[in-house]
């Protein structure tokens, strides 16, 4: 009787283990078509376009890290782990005075450029990891840094189409630096954000036109039906005059497509770095032609610059609410008044 009590108490601890060590895979994370991760026993499994990492458990959360690009900025300081970056490249495109006051104790370092990076320097503090966008060119670089032990996690977040999902690259920060409830959080009050300002400006009878971006020599690259920008100009309740557009990029177009296309558009955003309406045509004369250029309102996206840095590339790369009421603003002032402008200035 004893003998087959014990053989009981066995295959129960047996199948316990199991249900234990089954429960530890979980489904993946869609962060979106681009990106997922995946808990995995002792590991975090983590996709990003064509890479995989499998990342001990026992190296996180990470305590040092490097950022190659200031476009990432924005998730680490809307987590509030500054005191976590060891080193940042091309500082003076960094918005964020947290991070500058900690280059200026020599916290922070300032590895290099986007034409050269300071090797010596980043195998010299040797980060936890390194965080950067993917540029071919840099290939043999990664390769020393690797080779030298240092894990190089590319996160392209500039390539996604849709707003949220590009604030969602938070959770992956929040998973690697120790501040999953924070990031999850922080992403749901975002998201919740976005969706009911979506449904007010949804609600509005008017679709006023849009026309985006401008000339660059010969050409204007507007921006393509599927990009960011279009879907923002959508979820803000206006009419993308290239919104039939089925390219995830930019496309090149000419002045006279552009001049048709835009006979009846009401406002042109996202425009370049501008001080007024005169400046625009310097970059081409032409543009007096344009009805929304007479009659219309322009904005850029200087509405929080400070020398070379520039918020909407830093925390407006994640506050996708945030960007969003701007684009409302403009478009609906009845919504939200056009005082309330944050990353968005308009030319006079």
């Amino acid at each position: 009787m004893k003998k087959l009590f014990f053989i009981i108490i066995c295959l129960f601890f047996v199948f316990s283990c199991k249900k234990e060590s089954s429960q530890i895979n979980t489904d993946s994370i869609f962060i979106s078509k681009n990106v997922q991760y995946q808990e995995n026993g002792d590991f975090l499994t983590l996709k990003s376009g064509k890479f995989t990492y499998k990342i001990l458990h026992s190296k996180l959360p990470y305590k040092r890290i490097m950022l190659l690009n200031a476009s990432l900025v924005g998730y680490i300081t809307e987590l509030g782990a500054e005191e976590k970056i060891v080193g940042v490249s091309s500082p003076k495109y960094i918005f964020s005075d947290k991070i500058h006051q900690l280059i200026n104790e020599n916290k922070i370092q300032n590895i290099g450029n986007e034409q050269k990076y300071d090797i010596e320097k980043i195998l010299a503090y040797h980060p936890d990891a390194i965080f950067t966008n993917y540029v071919a060119s840099f290939e043999n670089t990664y390769e020393v840094l690797k080779k030298n032990g240092i894990e190089i996690i590319f996160l392209d977040e500039y390539l996604e189409e849709k707003p949220l999902e590009k604030s969602a690259y938070i959770k992956i920060f929040g998973e690697l630096l120790g501040k999953k409830k924070q990031a999850e959080a922080l992403y749901k009050n975002i998201e919740n954000n976005y969706n009911n300002y979506k449904n007010l400006a949804q609600r509005s009878v008017l679709k006023p036109k849009v026309l985006t971006n401008e000339m660059y020599g010969s050409q204007w690259f507007v921006a393509g039906g599927k990009t960011q920008i279009a879907h923002f100009i959508q979820d803000a309740g206006a009419e993308y005059i290239f919104g039939d557009n089925t390219e995830s990029k930019s496309t090149p177009k000419s002045f006279e497509e552009v001049f048709a296309k835009a006979e009846n558009a009401q406002f042109w955003v996202n425009v370049g770095n501008h001080k007024n309406k005169k400046e625009l045509l310097t970059i081409n004369p032409n543009y007096e032609k344009m009805k929304v250029y007479q009659s219309g309102e322009i904005y850029t996206i200087g509405g929080r610059e400070k020398r070379s840095a520039n918020d909407y590339f830093e925390s407006g790369v994640v506050r996708a609410d945030w960007v969003l009421k701007d684009y409302i603003t403009i478009f609906h002032p009845e919504i939200f008044p056009k005082d309330g402008l944050k990353y968005m200035k308009r030319l006079k």
